[in-house]
């Protein structure tokens, strides 16, 4: 017998908590021992299922623009009379905080330097290589992880504001294994399995920004960057998104996710003034056909051979396009279910056009703007020292790069605030969803069981720190992303029985 919608799940938050709690525990414990498990199961994951992440994630893609442009593209994500909630306007600024967030200012110089520097294919630092990077970073940011999200939210969307079902995945699977099976074992381990997913999704966001933020600290003002100011930034920060949770989505998330998008264009449009305007939209024009030129190509391209892997010196697909899309995947559950809650009363045609293309578009006019100053400058003189600061700390490259600009400091400070606001809009969104997973789909759930999830995912965040940072964090999305991979194909063929049902 489903429990009341008001009131909290107990056997899927149990279940949530003592899973989470396992790794809590064992890290404390023994963060070596947990840290040497990592490494093997980092190995044993690119080299037996990596060509798997490559499949369905480009399977996706496909789904998601076939499925709007078939005959179904005008079946509203709601009843037929039902209109948007939010303007076109706010309804991109959520999702685009919510979907990318800290990993934009992270990756924003790091990635596409990375690439020109130790590129997988072109000699370092050559043309070629700058032509390289760029592609290859639009396709790590562009339509593949922006369909994860998408498939997720489309069919929570579909279930919950067409069908009437409660707002938790499980539902989804209804029409495949139905009503018992769903309120059963079944569903519970769907629903526990959605919520540990998103909170380590979360976690190593969290993990990741506060890294960022304790080196920028430490490169504005002196103050030492260890692991126990990284920790010590999560913490404060926990507090202020637990405020903003609280406060509601339609205060709290679509205040912050308008103010970030201020922020983002502002740092955006001060660099491209003030840096190489030229290059930076020569350099967009021609990244963009490039990376839609190959991304057939690119999408299924697993280095068979060893030929990338000899040339880059590692294991490249594995440590980048595989993580990514591992990477994607952790997030799937609550940006999908963010996503879902803020797009009821969009046609499906209208809903996939609008959450693929236009972030795709956002995100290389980021990576353009970021990484294309910074390749322009280690082009025109390699003394500038971004790549070298980038390959001993990823987390420096951005504020290295701000180091060579007039307002270096301003935009350092302006690229910090960014981080904490996107670390609050991410964390605030995945809290809201966690209550509703964990209250029987509940739209409204509890303060308390925000708080209580907020701080879990924040205590995680500060074990993976502790587990060997950027490392701990692609290695736990691997481990968390592979069942929730192929639970999200079950969830397809779903949709595709409920949806066969509409009178079109």
């Amino acid at each position: 017998m489903q429990e009341s919608s008001n009131s909290m799940n107990k056997g899927v938050t149990f279940a949530s908590v003592i899973c989470c709690a396992i790794f809590i525990i064992a890290t404390l414990i023994s963060p070596d021992g947990v840290k040497e498990i990592f490494d093997k199961l980092f190995k044993f994951f690119i080299n037996n299922f990596g060509w798997s992440y490559l499949l369905f994630v480009a399977g996706f893609v496909i789904f998601c623009f076939s499925v709007a442009f078939s005959k179904f593209g005008s079946v509203k994500l709601g009843k037929d009379d039902d209109e948007p909630e939010f303007s076109i306007g706010s309804w991109f600024a959520m999702l685009f905080a919510a979907g990318m967030g800290i990993g934009l200012v992270f990756w924003g110089v790091a990635e596409p330097v990375y690439h020109f520097a130790g590129p997988p294919f072109a000699e370092p630092k050559s043309a070629q290589a700058a032509a390289d990077a760029m592609r290859t970073t639009f396709f790590h940011w562009g339509l593949h992880p922006w369909a994860c999200y998408a498939v997720v939210a489309m069919l929570l969307a579909y279930s919950h504001f067409r069908k009437g079902n409660p707002f938790q995945l499980s539902w989804i699977l209804e029409p495949l294994i139905g009503r018992e099976r769903v309120e059963g074992i079944i569903g519970k381990s769907i629903d526990t399995l959605s919520i540990v997913v998103t909170l380590f999704g979360v976690a190593t966001s969290l993990g990741l920004g506060a890294m960022q933020v304790s080196t920028g600290l430490n490169k504005l003002f002196g103050i030492p960057n260890t692991t126990a100011v990284s920790i010590t930034i999560i913490v404060a920060v926990t507090i202020l998104y637990i405020i903003s949770a609280v406060s509601g989505v339609n205060k709290g998330i679509k205040i912050l996710s308008n103010t970030n998008m201020v922020i983002a264009f502002g740092l955006m449009l001060l660099i491209l003034v003030t840096g190489p305007t030229i290059y930076i939209l020569k350099n967009l024009m021609e990244s963009l056909g490039n990376y839609f030129q190959n991304i057939v190509w690119l999408s299924f391209f697993m280095d068979t051979t060893g030929g990338v892997a000899k040339h880059a010196g590692y294991e490249w697909i594995g440590a980048w396009t595989v993580f990514y899309w591992a990477w994607w995947l952790t997030w799937a559950p609550f940006v999908g279910a963010f996503i879902a809650r803020i797009s009821k009363g969009r046609t499906i045609k209208e809903f996939v056009l609008g959450s693929l293309l236009a972030p795709t578009l956002l995100c290389a006019i980021w990576f353009s703007i970021m990484g294309g100053t910074a390749i322009h400058m280690e082009l025109a003189d390699t003394a500038v020292g971004i790549a070298d600061a980038t390959f001993k700390d990823v987390t420096m490259a951005i504020f290295v790069m701000f180091d060579h600009f007039p307002m270096g400091f301003v935009m350092s400070l302006l690229s910090m605030i960014l981080v904490c606001i996107f670390f609050i809009t991410s964390a605030d969104s995945a809290t809201y969803v966690v209550g509703v997973m964990s209250s029987n789909g509940n739209l409204d759930p509890k303060n308390s069981l925000k708080i209580f999830w907020g701080v879990l995912c924040s205590t995680i965040a500060s074990m993976l720190l502790l587990t060997g940072g950027l490392k701990a964090v692609q290695t736990i999305a691997f481990v968390v992303s592979f069942p929730f991979m192929l639970l999200m194909v079950i969830m397809i063929f779903a949709f595709f029985r409920s949806l066969g049902l509409e009178k079109i």
